[in-house]
């Protein structure tokens, strides 16, 4: 349910009750007349103007008061028992019944209901051969009223829920916001951290007997390390511009480095930007998983056309039949690979090899 502000509810709550105050003068006369029909006005005044109050107040919350509908009935009451004695008052305290009725009833309900106090009042007011102009002008103020009192509380209700809807944007935009950055850093840093610990072991491993291959990879080692760097920039100013082709060219070089044969066979198409951003990820992903979870020796990416979609495949071949990338990184790239119109897959192929496959709208 949209929460009302305070200050929405506050102007409106004046404008109900300066609208109940102006039609409590013409009640007020009444104490002119007569002491009975002075008494049984202010009581019945009281009862109308602060059960409309009740009612109005319900209604900007969005609801409806814990006793209803018996104080619909109270007020329905208070309106027109005063009736039964000479020169009634139910003209003056009926507007604000109608609105009553409006904003707590069906809109058909309540406005039957309002055509059928408008028959009521004419007809009343007739019999004391009141003239049609003034006849006219009462029995108009009823639905008047009571229009004006639902579009006031109607508008506060919609203020309310476009204030939600904002909040509600707001929050959803947070929290996709959340999920890119850390998608982001699981399929971007995935692969650069795991570069750095196995280049960092395999220089390790080298220091002592062969200096200079040690060195090589320690410089390799700190390259990618820059451009773990540079990928956490971009992933925290939300802007990661990547190609297929550049991230093949990064795959294959990362791939030898790590004593991998790679084989490339590309197909030759123009791709829109989120097709190609998914298929970069994609290839990313797979080579992070050839260097984490396999004992790979060659690995494969091609790309092929089929019909109107592009498909990518990742495969290597030292992969254990019960491995695969891991749940966050697939479930990332289904993400991507549904963005560009298309579908992803990963699963064993034989007892020693590995698949990925993504296939986009070309």
């Amino acid at each position: 349910m949209a929460v009302v502000s305070s200050s929405a509810r506050r102007l409106a709550s004046g404008l109900i009750t300066a609208v109940s105050l102006a039609y409590s003068v013409g009640a007020l006369l009444y104490f002119l007349q007569s002491p009975l029909l002075g008494a049984v006005a202010g009581i019945a005044l009281v009862v109308v103007v602060s059960l409309h109050y009740l009612h109005i107040r319900a209604a900007l919350r969005g609801g409806r008061p814990a006793l209803f509908p018996l104080t619909v009935v109270l007020q329905v009451a208070a309106t027109y028992l005063p009736d039964l004695l000479p020169d009634g008052m139910s003209g003056v305290t009926a507007p604000l019944l109608a609105g009553t009725l409006l904003v707590l009833l069906p809109l058909p309900w309540g406005g039957a209901l309002v055509g059928l106090m408008m028959l009521y009042e004419g007809a009343a007011l007739l019999s004391f051969q009141f003239p049609l102009i003034v006849v006219f002008l009462y029995v108009v103020t009823v639905p008047t009223t009571g229009a004006m009192t639902y579009a006031l509380v109607r508008f506060v209700r919609m203020a309310a829920d476009l204030e939600q809807a904002r909040a509600e944007l707001a929050e959803a935009a947070v929290l996709k916001e959340r999920l890119r950055i850390s998608r982001d850093l699981h399929d971007g840093l995935g692969r650069s951290l795991t570069a750095i610990a196995l280049k960092g072991d395999l220089a390790t491993r080298l220091m002592e007997r062969d200096p200079g291959s040690a060195r090589n990879e320690v410089a390799e080692l700190v390259r990618v390390a820059r451009e773990a760097a540079q990928d956490v920039r971009q992933v925290a100013r939300g802007y990661r511009a990547m190609s297929l082709t550049g991230e093949v060219h990064r795959a294959v070089a990362l791939l030898e480095s790590s004593g991998v044969d790679v084989r490339t066979h590309l197909a030759e198409v123009d791709l829109p930007g989120p097709a190609e951003e998914a298929l970069a990820w994609a290839v990313r992903e797979g080579i992070t998983n050839v260097l984490r979870h396999s004992r790979a020796t060659t690995c494969t990416i091609t790309t092929s056309l089929n019909g109107e979609s592009l498909r990518l495949e990742v495969a290597n071949d030292g992969a254990p039949a019960s491995s695969g990338p891991a749940g966050g990184g697939l479930t990332g790239l289904a993400e991507r690979a549904a963005q560009a119109g298309g579908s992803c897959t990963a699963a064993p192929t034989g007892t020693s090899g590995f698949l990925l496959t993504m296939e986009v709208a070309a």
